[in-house]
């Protein structure tokens, strides 16, 4: 099943609907025991618990209550439990009376020398920055790399926001997020900050919520699955052909990238058209090269845009294409045309996958992207009734009914020129197999990121590095052993 993120508002409901288990403190008490569980693992990985020092920097509320709770299971297992309480006054009072109660002590400052730190700030419902005094305290910290302690946050980092993941200034960096029944928004959209994503069962029941308010993500194995492979009838016709328009003979690099990147997603047939068709075909033979539309044949899908130009050839040329009922996706030079005339997509029936960056999403919606992403790419795939796929470090793929698709690639190392290059002919590819845009989008975006980390093993990469790690990478998303 695909990974499940929910808004504030959906996490609440269905801790209210829990009844009694919310009511008598049993959801507290249950969350509480998966915070020391983790950090418990923590104390172990590194050399035990007896005798190791742990910090709880406590807010008000629940959130503070649960690293309260958290705190005294710790100290019940030999564990030196300090808590800072940034209000004293609107501490959870039965999280504090057990911290106490088992050999837990209240100070004013954080000592020097912790193992963890949990933070217990804010929770769900926390909005803007950390205050000045959680921010002195967070502050003031050693990060781990420099012998520092290790930094729990109880549901969410402080100071970033749940639905959205804008990270406010300052902010909690959390090495380990602890959460409780379902993932939250949060830790998908401010992944980076939440560091290492821990989630603890405690009874709640969420499949009533409200499949508008829902974030998805696909696992490798359901990306591996979906991955489409010849069968036993197959032939590279009906295993998907895809045209490929991009780059010229001044400037072949997206075309070729664009090119290989198609023909190594999948095993049909890759065209391409274009005024590089001479250094494509001597990159990748296979490819069926053509310099006119007119000389194209017959395509199940298009991936257009990447190095085309946006003069008024190009224009006439991206107008036919999406003139067609066939899918198509657009990036990069096609994007800027389609920004200028709108009309290229408007009340186009077809499959439609745009895929923009920061910057060509600005052009296309108006007004620049800003911290809501996910509010951001659901509005202009409805407006526009496309599916727009926003890349980034957390790329986006929102379809016209305002479902997304969110992928967490793990790492910067595909932000290379020509990346996007190499993903428009993956998802190109992808698209004429018969994936729809959003999956093709996902799908696509997930095996990318994977090659990337691939190809760059802590070492940077261009951009065909990355392509000649995309078989490898679909191999392991698929679970197949290429020794």
């Amino acid at each position: 099943m695909p990974i499940r993120h929910l808004t504030a508002d959906a996490v609440r409901a269905a801790e209210h609907a829990a009844g009694d288990l919310l009511a008598n403190g049993t959801l507290m008490r249950r969350a509480s025991r998966g915070v020391a569980s983790v950090v418990i693992e923590e104390l172990r990985r590194t050399g035990g618990c007896y005798g190791r020092r742990v910090g709880i920097v406590v807010g008000a509320g629940d959130n503070g209550g649960d690293a309260l709770y958290a705190g005294a299971v710790l100290a019940r297992r030999g564990v030196a439990c300090v808590a800072l309480l940034l209000a004293p006054e609107k501490a959870h009072a039965g999280g504090l009376e057990g911290f106490r109660r088992a050999g837990g002590h209240v100070v004013g400052d954080l000592p020097d020398a912790l193992d963890v730190v949990i933070d217990g700030v804010v929770g769900i419902g926390g909005r803007g920055p950390l205050r000045p005094a959680a921010a002195a305290v967070f502050g003031a910290l050693t990060p781990p790399e420099d012998g520092g302690p290790i930094i729990v946050a109880v549901d969410l980092p402080s100071g970033v926001d749940a639905d959205t993941g804008e990270v406010h200034d300052p902010a909690v960096r959390a090495d380990i997020t602890v959460t409780f029944g379902v993932r939250r928004n949060v830790h998908l959209l401010a992944a980076p900050q939440c560091g290492r994503v821990r989630l603890v069962d405690i009874g709640i029941d969420t499949t009533g919520a409200a499949e508008a308010d829902t974030l998805w993500t696909l696992t490798d194995a359901e990306v591996g699955r979906m991955w489409p492979v010849p069968g036993p009838a197959d032939d590279k016709y009906s295993q998907g052909v895809v045209g490929v328009i991009a780059g010229s003979a001044r400037y072949p690099g997206a075309a070729i990238l664009a090119s290989g990147a198609a023909v190594a997603a999948t095993s049909g047939m890759t065209r391409f058209i274009g005024s590089a068709a001479e250094e494509v075909v001597s990159h990748h033979p296979e490819v069926v090269a053509v310099h006119t539309h007119a000389d194209a044949g017959r395509v199940q899908a298009w991936a257009v845009g990447p190095g085309m130009g946006t003069d008024d050839d190009a224009l006439a040329l991206l107008r036919d294409i999406l003139a067609t009922d066939l899918p198509v996706l657009v990036d990069a030079d096609g994007l800027t045309m389609v920004a200028a005339h709108p009309d290229l997509v408007a009340d186009r029936a077809a499959p439609t996958l745009l895929t923009p960056h920061a910057g060509e999403f600005a052009r296309l919606a108006g007004s620049e992207v800003g911290p809501d992403r996910l509010t951001a790419v659901r509005e202009l795939a409805h407006r526009w009734q496309v599916t727009v796929l926003l890349k980034g470090r957390i790329t986006l793929i929102a379809d016209p009914t305002g479902a997304v698709l969110g992928n967490d690639a793990g790492a910067s190392w595909a932000s290379t020129a020509g990346a996007g290059d190499v993903l428009s002919g993956m998802a190109g590819s992808l698209l004429a197999a018969g994936l729809s845009p959003q999956l093709a989008g996902a799908a696509a975006a997930r095996a990318h990121a994977h090659a990337a980390v691939l190809a760059a093993r802590g070492a940077p990469i261009g951009a065909s590095d990355l392509l000649a790690a995309v078989r490898p990478a679909i191999r392991e998303l698929r679970g197949v052993d290429a020794s």
